[in-house]
């Protein structure tokens, strides 16, 4: 009975500890932002800046709420989301297979790093004249360009991860009869999980900058197209409000992406 009475106790301490651990990684996360705050808040009232330059917190909270009642926010926030997760998908599903095969194969890897090394290289204004040669004004050359800026960062730390798996678990895993498929899946695949999820996580930041970019394309919506039509109509409260809502939806994507992650590396 005495024992069940420590475990109880030693659990409600864990508890506690975790409690405590927790709500001091929010106060720690909280307090930067904060301090922002107070500092637009006297910055904007003090005269240093204009509203125009610098409108106040609350102005800003006004031009979302006038956004919300037009029911037009909801309208840019989803098709951004819509374009960033698709070429996030279609970028990383490319910077897998190809960074599978460059960090398992040196001929691939002689044969693509010098061509990839280079296009990754080329700004990301760089190819809309192009994707709109090729592709027109329509969803395809937005979802693209965003797909082209999630590749980079998923195929160099797969090809780099594969590539860096220590040589000892490769032979532990032929020595038991592991080969090809099933070698990648048992043995390269989990060894270098957590290098790959970093780089999910590198090309879903970048597919949100590429997002910008690529709503310059002939947008008529899209948290993109809000900055640039915002800074047109010298609305400066909407240009935050584009601004905060790129930065909260950025952070919350990596936030679901690292709940994957940890997820993924408890099965394996």
């Amino acid at each position: 009975m005495s024992e069940f009475r420590v475990e109880q106790q030693s659990t409600r301490r864990q508890g506690r500890a975790a409690l405590i651990g927790k709500s001091r990684q929010v106060f720690l996360g909280a307090m930067l932002p904060i301090l922002i705050l107070a500092l637009w808040q006297v910055l904007s009232s003090s005269g240093a800046f204009s509203v125009s330059q610098l409108p106040p917190p609350a102005e800003v909270v006004s031009g979302a709420l006038g956004l919300i009642e037009r029911g037009t926010l909801w309208g840019h926030i989803a098709i951004s989301l819509q374009r960033v997760f698709a070429g996030f998908a279609l970028g990383a599903a490319l910077g897998i297979a190809l960074g599978s095969a460059v960090g398992l194969s040196k001929f691939v890897s002689q044969l693509l790093q010098p061509t990839i090394g280079a296009l990754r290289a080329v700004p990301s204004l760089a190819w809309v004249p192009l994707l709109l040669i090729w592709m027109g004004i329509y969803e395809e050359p937005k979802i693209t360009l965003i797909a082209i800026g999630a590749f980079f960062p998923v195929f160099t730390t797969v090809a780099s991860g594969l590539a860096a798996v220590d040589r000892n678990l490769i032979e532990v895993g032929r020595a038991y009869g592991l080969k090809s498929i099933k070698l990648v899946t048992r043995i390269l695949l989990p060894a270098s999980s957590p290098i790959i999820f970093s780089g999910l996580r590198l090309g879903l930041a970048q597919a949100w900058l590429f997002l910008v970019a690529a709503e310059l394309i002939a947008s008529s919506k899209g948290l993109g197209f809000l900055l640039l039509d915002s800074q047109n109509t010298a609305r400066t409260d909407v240009l935050f409000v584009a601004i905060i809502l790129l930065a909260l939806l950025g952070k919350l994507s990596d936030v679901v992406i690292t709940q994957v992650e940890k997820r993924a590396l408890r099965w394996i």
